[in-house]
């Protein structure tokens, strides 16, 4: 019998791919093609890039780099800090956080969350492995993906999957709230000491399909 925590619920999965629209930017003036630069430099550097870097690409489209930036932050494609700068490009996030990526390349970029970490390695098409900690005990939780096969230590880790009630982007919404856990046990006293946020644990296969199916086709032609 499956448990309460085996399946992810259609909320959540909504909230990581904005209200079901997905994490894929329009074609249309240049939106796209500027996202896709920007999380390819994430994934060389592993640092967010500057206007100056992106202004060719959105020149293209004949706009401008600061134009493109904002209609990405305004759709939450992105999120930009009080200078105008990337502060994130979901999966990537340009300062530490709880999630570590080292990708094959030996590059270690930060992600946003569990499910945006997960969701890294299926993006790139490239071999990585998450450096990750249990909210409750600080124990760490590695995750490495290896030609598309995904091994978790501990075995018994999971993760969760909530959103902050009113709304807004999921940088303050959900990403706080989308993290492993290494068991259910913890799992469920940090949802009981956070009852303002509702979720649903999941396992292993399941986070690993969210992640995928949110992220996998970002940079796809």
């Amino acid at each position: 019998m499956r448990g309460p925590w085996t399946a992810a619920p259609p909320q959540p999965l909504d909230v990581v791919g904005r209200g079901g629209r997905g994490r894929r930017a329009p074609a249309e003036n240049g939106l796209r093609a500027v996202h896709q630069q920007i999380l390819r430099h994430f994934a060389a550097t592993g640092a967010a890039p500057d206007a100056q870097t992106l202004q060719p690409v959105a020149a293209v489209a004949g706009r401008t780099a600061a134009e493109v930036l904002t209609e990405l932050a305004d759709e939450d494609f992105l999120t930009l800090d009080e200078t105008g700068n990337i502060r994130a490009a979901y999966p990537f996030s340009a300062v530490p956080t709880r999630h570590m990526v080292r990708l094959d390349s030996g590059v270690e970029v930060w992600s946003m969350c569990a499910i945006d970490a997960l969701g890294i390695p299926a993006m790139l098409g490239q071999d990585g492995a998450i450096s990750s900690a249990d909210p409750v005990t600080g124990d760490p939780i590695i995750v490495t993906s290896t030609t598309g096969k995904v091994r978790w230590d501990p075995p018994t880790a999971v993760v969760f999957v909530g959103q902050r009630p009113g709304g807004g982007p999921a940088a303050s919404a959900c990403c706080d709230a989308l993290n492993f856990f290494t068991d259910t046990e913890n799992a469920r006293t940090w949802t009981s000491q956070h009852p303002e946020v509702p979720g649903r644990i999941v396992d292993q296969p399941t986070a690993e399909h969210i992640g995928r199916q949110t992220f996998g086709s970002l940079l796809a032609p």
